[in-house]
């Protein structure tokens, strides 16, 4: 059998440092009141759980060949010839509100709504009939022009207090006719101006005050107006569902890596103090934590889109070959994760656990497992969080080699899947990372655990 490649012990920047002791201490401190260990297993897993099953419904409506189905599937990260993709063509195909939940978050789902463009068409009514109050917002889709149906619909839901935004799809179409029209003289950045200004133009004549109005490609996603897009999406939502959001929406440029990161990140003293709690009952060894933290790194590979099922879609989309992809993962963890490799990054804290555990047996017996667990919390923590760091990195590496680098205003010749104009920006490198002493750990786990559970 093949050796698993062994990740380095985790190492971690000065500034989150800062942040753990400052934020996460703060929000641990006021959870941990009971000093009944499994009492606060439970509270914790209550916290994860309620952000797990977040519900989020997204609907989507428009005219009949707008591309609603299209858009639904690459909003959910489906081409249309996936089995699990709403059915496409250029004839209304939706006759009633259907759900279709995202593949890896099933609480987050994107209604199909059915066409709105019939002559009898009145919005309230459209409203009603669809249940308005269920979605959390609307993307109002239009592939040509915005009519007065449009308009009607975003006088109602403002009028309502729902949000609402208005998608302008198959601007990649545009430019190639663009491009037809005016060879050699198009320029993306002029033509793309042009259509959103006809946009809101349109909308304003049918008295729409100040809309906004995002140019995308289904086919395209990471080009146009889809990161303004989903950057404003995560403005105006909040809490849980602000959470849903960053995980479900494809994470296609540099930011949204960085935002999925950071919202990932904020929820990772969780994962870690549930993992070290069976470290602090008597008897228990820290191996136990293994399956738990494999799960939890799982899902975070997954989420960066570095497992073979999510390099296989980005491959079949024309952004290069599987093997270039997978190439651009150099993270041991993302390359391969194995409870082997979690064991050996977390068998340098076990041992120095079950040592200073054994000075403590002769002081106060409750504190040996206070250690233990302490010991547990802050390797669990450090894995979790570097793993982080090193899959974001993995990410947009992988999302450079398939997409390229950004060129603004050039010609209206769409670029090539594997690189070209409207492309990847990488986000700057991190700041260095502070490699933390063995007796400084130690110190850290010590007072930090014996503090959060008999404060």
């Amino acid at each position: 059998p093949r050796t698993p490649q062994i990740p380095p012990m985790p190492q971690i920047p000065q500034t989150d440092l800062l942040e753990l002791r400052e934020q996460d201490l703060t929000e641990m401190g006021s959870l941990i009141q009971s000093r009944v260990v499994l009492e606060v297993s439970t509270q914790v897993q209550t916290l994860l759980d309620s952000l797990d099953s977040a519900t989020l419904d997204i609907a989507v409506t428009g005219e009949s060949g707008a591309g609603k189905s299209t858009l639904v599937n690459a909003l959910r990260g489906l081409s249309d010839s996936d089995p699990r993709a709403a059915p496409t063509g250029v004839v209304e195909t939706t006759a009633e509100p259907t759900p279709y939940p995202h593949p890896g978050l099933p609480s987050v789902r994107l209604w199909d709504l059915p066409g709105t463009g019939t002559p009898s068409f009145r919005a309230e009514r459209y409203l009603e009939q669809v249940g308005l109050m269920h979605f959390d917002f609307f993307l109002l889709v239009a592939s040509e022009r915005f009519r007065e149906s449009h308009a009607q619909l975003a006088q109602a839901l403002a009028a309502a207090g729902r949000r609402f935004y208005f998608i302008r799809t198959k601007v990649d179409q545009d430019l190639r006719a663009s491009r037809r029209r005016r060879p050699g003289r198009c320029q993306e950045g002029q033509v793309l101006g042009e259509i959103r200004a006809d946009c809101a133009r349109q909308l304003e004549k049918e008295g729409v005050a100040a809309p906004r109005v995002f140019l995308l490609s289904a086919f395209q996603l990471h080009r146009f107006d889809f990161p303004r897009l989903q950057a404003t999406l995560a403005e105006e939502l909040a809490g849980h569902k602000r959470h849903a959001l960053l995980l479900a929406l494809p994470a296609l440029t540099a930011e949204a890596v960085g935002r999925r990161k950071e919202t990932l990140r904020r929820h990772v003293w969780k994962k870690a103090l549930l993992a070290s709690l069976v470290s602090a009952l008597p008897g228990l060894p820290l191996q136990l934590n293994v399956p738990m933290l494999v799960e939890t790194l799982g899902s975070y590979r997954r989420s960066f889109g570095l497992d073979e099922e999510s390099l296989g879609v980005l491959a079949r989309a024309g952004a290069g070959s599987p093997q270039r992809l997978r190439a651009q993962v150099r993270s041991a963890l993302g390359r391969e994760l194995s409870p082997a490799a979690v064991r050996d990054v977390l068998s340098q804290a076990a041992l120095c656990g079950q040592v200073a555990a054994r000075l403590a047996r002769t002081r106060l017996p409750l504190l040996e497992n206070l250690v233990a667990g302490g010991i547990s919390f802050v390797a669990a923590y450090f894995l979790l969080h570097s793993a982080l760091e090193d899959f974001a990195g993995d990410a947009q590496r992988v999302l450079e080699a398939a997409y390229g680098t950004e060129e603004e205003g050039g010609p209206c010749d769409p670029p090539d899947p594997g690189g070209g104009a409207g492309g990847f920006v990488p986000l700057p490198s991190p700041l260095p990372p502070l490699a933390l002493s063995p007796s400084l750990v130690i110190l850290l786990d010590f007072f930090l655990f014996w503090w959060l559970v008999l404060i």
